[in-house]
């Protein structure tokens, strides 16, 4: 790759402490809804951004980022934008920090290359070519950081969504909510195949009340669960069948292969029957006569 100059690198280094207050006022201007550019953590990172830029103009390599020369600047990128996302910064206050530089150093450029018109519009090129590279970069990584944060709270919401509840000495319960796919069904899978070892139990109830259709791919994944259940010694009762859902699963031909109740009460009551357990009303104290 060709070398440059370096003009731009010169004048950064020349012009540092005036080129920062301009970025960090820049920086609080147009980050609208934060109060970024004023502390000392922002006058730090804006300081070390500073010198890798320096660092990159001095190696010359400024049509590709990806190199080596700009590997403590990919570096120093990441960690800002993965901060930025945990924090719940926009993309837009996030890409204030890189593109806010612009304005700043294009009035340096222009202070300091006076009337060498050639020389200013190659340089503000080189400049606005490089920035938003940097602007880019520091979105994508904004962008992983949040898909990340995204997947583990949907897999923490999945995990609470599924709790295996006991109901009675050697019968559980899992109520079901919200529709079944193949993540979640692993997951209800393994946190009652758990439930089950631990606690040694007969009958396990799998309530679909707050499931809102059963379709042929919801009927697979509760066989698949009621399967698991049974390899572990656990019978299944299926509780929570809704008039609507019954014609659908008989409409399409589904056979669930196993014995089902239309409230978790009736299920529960069943449950008991079959491990030789009963639910007694106390008596009532007779009514004094007046």
């Amino acid at each position: 790759m060709p070398k440059t100059d370096n003009v731009t690198g010169t004048l950064i280094a020349n012009h540092h402490d005036a080129l920062m207050g301009a970025w960090l006022a820049a920086q609080k201007r147009d980050g609208r809804s934060r109060d970024v550019g004023t502390d000392a953590a922002s006058a730090d990172l804006a300081r070390q951004f500073l010198d890798q830029l320096h660092r990159g103009f001095a190696s010359g390599r400024l049509d590709d980022i990806t190199g080596a020369e700009w590997a403590p600047m990919r570096e120093l990128l990441e960690d800002f934008s993965r901060a930025r996302a945990t924090q719940g910064f926009s993309p837009t206050e996030t890409a204030v920090f890189v593109f806010s530089l612009k304005e700043p150093l294009f009035d340096i450029l222009r202070r300091e290359l006076g009337a060498d018109a050639e020389k200013i519009a190659r340089e503000t090129w080189t400049v606005t070519r490089l920035l938003d590279a940097l602007g880019l970069y520091t979105i994508e990584s904004y962008s992983r950081t949040r898909e990340e944060v995204i997947g583990r709270q949907q897999q923490e919401l999945l995990e609470l969504s599924t709790p295996v509840v006991e109901l009675w000495d050697g019968i559980l319960a899992l109520p079901l909510i919200g529709t079944l796919d193949s993540a979640r069904t692993q997951i209800v899978m393994e946190n009652l195949l758990e439930r089950i070892v631990e606690s040694g139990t007969e009958i396990a109830i799998i309530d679909i009340t707050g499931v809102p259709t059963v379709d042929t791919l919801v009927a697979q994944h509760l066989i698949k669960t009621i399967s698991a259940a049974r390899l572990m010694g656990a019978d299944c009762i299926l509780s929570g069948i809704r008039p609507q859902i019954a014609q659908t699963i008989v409409h399409l031909g589904l056979e669930l292969n196993v014995v089902s109740k239309a409230t978790m009460a009736d299920a529960l009551g069943l449950a008991l029957r079959r491990t030789g357990k009963v639910i007694v009303d106390r008596a009532r104290p007779a009514e004094s006569r007046a």
